[in-house]
Order: structure tokens, then sequence, then C-alpha cells
């Protein structure tokens, strides 16, 4: 990864991932690498042991952390159930660290939704009556699993206790999981919308809707409903 480090795009991501002071990654280090050419260094590395795994996952380089979690899921993905237990456990202790909507867009799906799938998921709504940013948005993000299973109560459930959250990222990553609720069951989002969309953040409400025509969109938007 070193090696293939490019500073001026190491710039251009820092300030797309918002690294500046106050902002949601404040003082994340970045490479500049792009995403295939870090799909091409981990792909011989899916076999990895947990202990370099940990020491990838708790680098202060964000590169570092991505390649970290796509080995995880990898593994996750090829394991026993032991085995995909264990890799949760990992993933739940070392939460901290996956601080960015990527890194929790490309694993809470995968490995918490995967593990959840089958077992209770009370989990999921501790995480998000945490108060801790990232956690929250594994919590919605990782429903995505059940919902391409056509299981939406936790993705409705969830949006419903995160509607009045403060952040544009929490908005999104509901309004982006029940846009996915609406490509599989319309009649369920419309359902959740009628009941919920005046208290809606526009971010999400606006996420949520993208996939209706254009005349039920503008009832919703105009809180015709």
């Amino acid at each position: 990864m070193t090696a293939l480090a490019n500073p001026e795009r190491a710039i251009q991501t820092a300030q797309y991932f918002k690294t500046g002071k106050g902002q949601y990654a404040e003082g994340d280090v970045f490479l500049g690498l792009s995403n295939p050419q870090l799909h091409g260094l981990i792909k011989p590395h899916f076999a990895m042991p947990l202990q370099d795994i940990q020491t990838l996952i708790s680098s202060v380089i964000h590169e570092h952390r991505a390649a970290a979690l796509y080995i995880l899921v990898k593994q996750f993905q090829k394991g026993t159930t032991q085995q995909r237990r264990f890799i949760t456990e990992f993933y739940l202790a070392h939460i901290n660290y996956i601080n960015n909507w990527d890194l929790v867009d490309c694993s809470a799906r995968e490995i918490l939704g995967g593990f959840l799938f089958t077992k209770d998921r009370d989990i999921l709504y501790d995480l998000a009556q945490s108060n801790h940013l990232w956690s929250q948005r594994i919590a919605i993000v990782a429903s995505h699993y059940f919902i391409q299973r056509k299981q939406y109560a936790d993705t409705f459930r969830l949006s419903a206790m995160l509607i009045s959250h403060k952040h544009d990222l929490i908005h999104k990553a509901c309004g982006w999981m029940l846009r996915e609720v609406g490509k599989r069951d319309l009649d369920a989002l419309r359902e959740f919308l009628d009941e919920h969309h005046q208290k809606m953040p526009r971010t999400m409400l606006r996420y949520a809707i993208e996939k209706l025509s254009e005349s039920e969109r503008q009832k919703y938007l105009k809180g015709f409903f």
C-alpha cells in the first residue's frame, strides 16, 4: 500500500471523507489508493491470520482499516458457524475503528447482518441507541441483509428510532435502507411513509422515495398524505 501511495489523491480523498477540524472524520489519514488497487492488493491475503488483521484494523491509515474489513467479510462468507461467531465478536470489539461511512457500508451488512439473520437482533437496537454515530449507522446498514431476504421489520423499527437523529449520514443510511425495501415491496414502504413521512428529515425522505413515481414523490414531499 505504501508503495502505491498517491499524495495528491490522498488530499482529495481526505477532503471527500470530511477529515477537517470538527468534521465527522477529523484527523483520518489516507494513502490515496483507489478501490481497485486496494482490492487487487488484498486478494492474495484472504487467509490472513487474525493477529495481522488486528494490526490493519487498528491502524491510523484508512486504507489499512478498509483492507482489514474486506478480508474479514471474505473470511466470514467462507467461514464455519464457529468462525463466523468469532469474526462477529472481533468486529464488534473493534467497532471504534469502523469510523467512516465507507467502512461501515462495506462490512455491516455481510458480517453483522449475516450473523444475526437467524439470531436475536437486540444488539442492533443497543447500537442504534448508543449515541455513537458509526455504531448507529452499522445498526441500520446491517438490516440490509434482512431486506435482501424480504424481512423488513427491523429496518422499519430502526428507522423510526433514528428518525430524529441530527446527522445526515444517519438520514441517508435510513433513507437508503427504506428505498431498498421499496424495491421489493412498495406497499410496505408506503405504509411506513404514511405513518412517518411528516416527521422524517428531508434527506431521509428523499432517499426513501427515490424510486416512486414523480407524482407520488411530490405528494410525500408536500405532506399531502
